[in-house]
């Protein structure tokens, strides 16, 4: 019997299952490998200060609370042999490319600038506004801008190699390729899940980590888990005469952005639909939209090749808010899901919250706010 069955293999649920391991917990990692789980296609932008929308301070202090424990992880992941992580402190620019951004830019630069005089942090010699010529120079494939914030210590993961870190760190993790059918219940108690085959794998305790397959046990449990897949289509390119190194992240407004790779590869991305179901195609209007959007923040990719298309489905929720805790009168099982365009922000300390619940840890972390009970009336 494992001490705790972890269904879902994104980062999510790789975080969890690592940082189960790492304290010597009989951990199953239960894994159907979806190839369009949002963490494959995910562009790791992690930089919540520079967000420019008027948005929920709940949220805000989490992501911030997440992004800081990343490079405790990066450092436990390094001493454990694992030095390919994908991590890097790469900053971003938030940009104004043409006249019909300038609302939004001015009004993200008052939220952003506000915030951090508010909160004291990043310090002014890290978040800045400059000029079109220092972007430029940051970012030589980018059209002129009418508007530049730069944050220095914006970092970006990939989160594929993330979680090959983590799981090659657990040489004591159990690892199996199933799907879960089922939670088997007993008197409002998981003492097991029951396998596509029809397998009972019994434990002690269950965290559900599925993404945007989560929705399916609310029925088993009498809850409604509101989390659906939000289609998302990214585009990966090469540029190889570039030295893209030293490249920031560009954030512009018309919803998109750019990730840079130290493999003369830029990432353009990405769509976010919704109602499309679990249907991840690549459709020539995402397309057209990712690449119209990339070439006209940065005409300088205009010569670049293609190298890979991606497609992931976003665990989303109707708030923007992940899904953390118990379910009521289940006092046994965990939710982690319904993390949305920031699953690779968020992703590796809920896991580790997620955790530090199965080892009966306190969590450093208030998590309430993203509790299953505020979609009580959905």
């Amino acid at each position: 019997m494992a001490d705790v069955i972890v269904i879902g293999g994104g980062i999510v649920g790789m975080s969890a299952a690592y940082h189960l391991a790492k304290q010597q917990a009989d951990v199953l990692l239960i894994d159907r490998h979806h190839p369009e789980r949002a963490t494959n296609a995910g562009a790791g932008i992690l930089s919540p200060e520079t967000t420019g929308l008027t948005i929920d301070p709940v949220w805000l202090d989490f992501a911030i609370a997440c992004v800081d424990y990343y490079p405790s992880l990066i450092q436990q992941l390094e001493a454990a042999g694992q030095t390919e992580t994908g991590y890097a402190t790469c900053g971003e620019l938030t940009v104004a490319i043409d006249d019909d951004e300038l609302e939004a830019f001015n009004h993200a630069r008052e939220v952003i600038f506000q915030r951090q005089a508010r909160r004291g942090t990043p310090s002014a010699a890290d978040l800045y506004e400059i000029t079109s010529d220092e972007a430029q120079q940051l970012f030589p494939l980018m059209a002129p801008v009418k508007g530049a914030i730069y944050y220095r210590n914006a970092a970006r993961v990939d989160a594929r190699m993330l979680t090959a870190a983590m799981l090659n760190a657990s040489p004591n993790l159990k690892h199996r390729e199933a799907m879960v059918e089922s939670l088997h219940i007993e008197n409002g108690r998981i003492t097991g899940v029951i396998l596509a085959d029809g397998k009972l794998i019994p434990c002690e305790k269950v965290i559900i980590a599925g993404g945007a397959w989560s929705a399916k046990f609310g029925e088993q449990l009498g809850v409604t888990i509101p989390v659906k897949p939000q289609r998302g289509q990214i585009i990966h390119l090469d540029v190889p005469d570039v030295d893209t190194t030293h490249f920031p992240v560009i954030i512009a407004f018309h919803g998109h952005y750019m990730v840079p790779w130290h493999d003369n590869r830029i990432v353009i991305g990405a769509t976010r639909e919704n109602n499309t179901g679990f249907n991840p195609v690549t459709t020539a209007e995402g397309m057209r939209e990712v690449l119209a959007e990339g070439l006209r923040v940065a005409p300088g990719l205009k010569n670049a090749q293609f190298r890979e298309i991606r497609v992931g489905l976003r665990p989303s929720t109707v708030d923007n808010l992940p899904v953390l805790g118990n379910v009521p009168g289940v006092d046994n099982l965990f939710l982690a899901t319904g993390h949305g365009a920031s699953g690779l922000q968020l992703g590796p300390y809920s896991g580790k919250l997620a955790a530090d619940w199965a080892m009966d840890q306190p969590l450093d972390t208030d998590i309430a706010p993203f509790s299953i009970t505020r979609f009580a009336d959905v």
